[in-house]
């Protein structure tokens, strides 16, 4: 709606003074009708006519094509400055406002017309109509005429169409499309369990494709072919030979009986009878009891111990692979260090060492314990990443690792405890002292540390109780300097590899004669891994100063492995062993090497990521980019390189089978002959019962096992019967298949008349009850 106005004095377009009022001399002399005109259009509030081809709804007035409020209803809005020489834009209108177009009725009258257009409803239109008007403002009344009849027109246009359409939807309802046979068919409304199922299965399926599940399936079927064939007769064979490993199967079973039936006694064995505490006469597993609490005897002992020890391998795999992703390793490079921590070829002289393989727990845990801190090697300190579920986990975790044992958990206890101790000196330092800048660390994260660490240290003294009874009740058990240095490994034992290497064990066999004890000096991580972790020195996405502390890691950890064989350890290892409690304790110094894997893991990881990044940006770069699949395919050889040297040539003797007087003969008993390896199948073969034998293989030798088997050297004889009598034995088996070459070989059939005793053949084991 437009208001003309002079020149010189008229009123702004969007003032909202009442139009109706003088103006000042320059006003036009219509102005009272104007306001007429005005009053009488505003009386339709919704539905204004449109005089120039645009409606808004809801009563906006258009000023040059600007809505404005419609709390100017009513009023008499001006749409653009006065034109000379008569000329003006038509603004549009709405909201119940007519528009005053000059001093003639005929301007008036055609306001009237408009107004139906208005009632019609609150479309708007489609656009302005741009209008001459001469002095007199006639202009604008003749286009509300063509507007009012153009309209009309398309009303009965619009009639017309909607009676079209009736007629061609009822013609279609009679007659249907001989097509619609071939549509394709609505999908039926899921109901709300196939709702469920829907995004159960979506759930799963993002589950299975993820990163975590990925890597921990990958894990375990790398695990299986890397220690195949233990799964091949899991039930019959044992790695590398049947010894220690039936010691541990024995282990296992044994925690897992007694915390089913008489948790007191955990630390009372049935084996090395009479002797207590002789459950802490080596590392424990204790772990591993619930993995004991399932199936009895000696199969299942050995079917247990070889499922724990594929896991083993996985879970040491999958552990290193955590700790180089959170510490900000790519995939590839997180792979590479988990599969060298896990088949370093090294480890396969450990294979008849389960607490050894077991080791997976060290690097899980210090991951999680990274990631519940916000910490990664790469990205430093991040506060908003803390959470304080990782670090309760990690500690458990640490715990857990613990109670395998001590001979590679003591060394991982020192190293949290140091690990704790930097990072507080660190963390204070730098936030009060070098650079005093505030870096939030949380109650909940303290308190996290905080029981964690005590559940930590309480567990470790739980444990460590036993061991230091049984230090006091067989002082020989400690170890002393020199037994050290009979175990310590010289400089030539990380460039050697074990016997049950495929790749290098036979090509290293001359290297291996030069060692005093090669089981436990062959200590080779891998030729590949050494050429990786160098490469990483120059190139990787770890900081410089962050390689220079791996790398002083891995001297140090490899001067700790030699024991005294570096400058007879007396600045290394001397004061670790004199002055650590528990660390006398560990007799095989070659073991420290698994930091060393570690640490070089962690070398290689930086450079193979930094590799993989420049593969990614050199494909990207590159067009077409066919060279993509190959680049990316060669950062697979740093993996195949070190899974190839871990390939094993390990043994897997069959057990010797249970005999029959085993799972009917009560106990106390003792089995002759007696030795450390031919007791060891023993215990194996107590697990059916779990009977009091005298027999018993460990660490060390208790004096009175000693004793026993000097003094049954004679047995059937008086003295012997009596000096067993009074250990409380009451049954001897004597087997016939082992006494070649022994004094029993002429004894066995030797009469009893006279000694007390009764004699029994059991198969190939004669039963001695006293």
């Amino acid at each position: 709606m437009t208001t003309e106005q002079s020149a010189a004095g008229g009123r702004r377009p969007d003032s909202t003074t009442d139009p109706s009022a003088p103006t000042g001399s320059d006003a036009t002399p219509t102005a009272g009708k104007n306001s007429t005109a005005e009053k009488s259009s505003a009386a339709e509030k919704n539905g204004a006519a449109e005089k120039s081809g645009t409606a808004e709804n809801n009563g906006t007035t258009g000023r040059t094509g600007t809505a404005v409020k419609d709390d100017t209803v009513g009023s008499s809005a001006a749409s653009g400055k006065a034109k000379p020489a008569g000329k003006g834009e038509a603004g549009s209108a709405g909201g119940g406002e007519a528009e005053s177009t000059g001093k003639s009725e005929a301007g008036k009258s055609e306001a009237g017309k408009s107004e139906p257009a208005g009632k019609a409803g609150p479309g708007s239109g489609t656009g302005k109509a741009e209008t001459r008007t001469d002095a007199a403002g006639e202009g604008p009344g003749k286009v509300g005429n063509a507007d009012a009849s153009e309209k009309s027109k398309d009303g009965k246009q619009d009639k017309d169409g909607d009676k079209k359409d009736k007629d061609g939807a009822g013609a279609g309802d009679a007659k249907t499309d001989p097509w619609t046979a071939f549509a394709t068919a609505p999908e039926p409304v899921p109901t709300r369990l196939g709702r469920a199922a829907r995004a159960v299965g979506r759930g799963t399926g993002r589950l299975l494709i993820h990163e975590w599940t990925l890597a921990t399936l990958g894990a375990l079927a790398l695990a299986v072919l890397m220690t195949w064939p233990a799964l091949r007769y899991p039930q019959h064979t044992l790695p590398q030979d049947y010894w220690d490993p039936s010691l541990q199967a024995w282990q296992m079973a044994w925690s897992g009986h007694i915390l089913l039936t008489n948790p007191a006694q955990l630390w009372q064995a049935n084996a090395f009878f009479p002797e207590n505490w002789s459950f802490a006469f080596s590392d424990t597993l204790l772990g591993y009891a619930p993995a004991g609490m399932i199936g009895t005897g000696p199969e299942a002992a050995v079917l247990r111990y070889n499922i724990m020890f594929v896991l083993a391998h996985a879970l040491a795999l999958l552990g290193a692979y955590a700790l180089a992703r959170q510490l900000g390793a790519g995939r590839m490079g997180a792979a590479v260090a988990g599969a060298s921590y896990a088949y370093a070829p090294w480890l396969l002289s450990q294979a008849g060492h389960l607490h050894v393989i077991s080791n997976g727990g060290i690097p899980l845990a210090l991951a999680m314990l990274a990631r519940g801190h916000g910490w990664s090697l790469r990205h430093g300190y991040r506060p908003e990443r803390r959470h304080d579920g990782w670090v309760y986990t990690g500690w458990m975790v640490a715990a857990w690792q613990l109670s395998l044992g001590f001979g590679i958990g003591l060394p991982f206890a020192y190293f949290l405890g140091g690990a704790v101790l930097v990072s507080a000196v660190t963390w204070f330092l730098r936030r009060w002292v070098i650079r005093p800048v505030k870096r939030p660390f949380g109650r909940r994260l303290f308190i996290a540390d905080l029981v964690g660490g005590l559940l930590f240290a309480g567990v470790g003294a739980l444990l460590a109780i036993p061991y230091f009874k049984v230090a006091e009740l067989h002082p020989q058990a400690e170890r002393s300097i020199g037994d050290i240095g009979g175990f310590s490994p010289p400089a030539t034992g990380f460039l050697t590899a074990p016997a049950e290497s495929r790749v290098w064990g036979a090509l290293h066999e001359g290297a291996r004669a030069a060692l005093p004890w090669h089981p436990e000096m062959t200590l080779l991580p891998g030729f590949a891994l050494y050429a990786l972790a160098i490469g990483g020195l120059f190139f990787s996405i770890w900081k410089v100063r962050h390689r220079v502390l791996l790398f002083a890691g891995v001297v140090v950890t490899m001067v700790l492995a030699m024991g005294t064989r570096f400058f007879d350890g007396t600045f290394t290892y001397m004061p670790l062993f004199e002055h650590l409690p528990g660390w006398n304790g560990i007799r095989t110094p070659g073991r420290l090497m698994l930091w060393t894997t570690l640490l070089l893991g962690l070398l290689a990881a930086g450079a193979i990521t930094a590799f993989a990044t420049r593969v990614r940006e050199f494909s990207a770069e590159r067009i077409p980019s066919w060279p993509s699949p190959w680049l990316r395919l060669a950062t697979l050889l740093p993996l195949v390189l070190v899974i190839g040297e871990g390939l094993n040539a390990t043994p897997h003797p069959i057990v010797p089978p249970q005999p029959a007087a085993m799972r009917t003969v009560d106990g106390p008993m003792l089995v002759l002959p007696s030795s450390q390896n031919l007791d060891q199948p023993v215990m194996l073969w107590s697990t059916s019962k779990f009977q009091d034998v005298v027999n018993g293989g460990s660490g060390f030798t208790p004096r009175q096992l000693d004793d026993v088997r000097r003094v049954t050297l004679a047995f059937p004889d008086q003295t012997s019967v009596d000096y067993l009598r009074v250990l409380g034995v009451r049954t001897v088996l004597l087997m016939r298949d082992q006494i070649a070459s022994t004094p029993w070989e002429v004894t066995i059939d030797a009469p009893v008349d006279g000694l007390g005793i009764t004699r029994e053949e059991i198969g190939q084991i004669v039963v001695y009850r006293l």
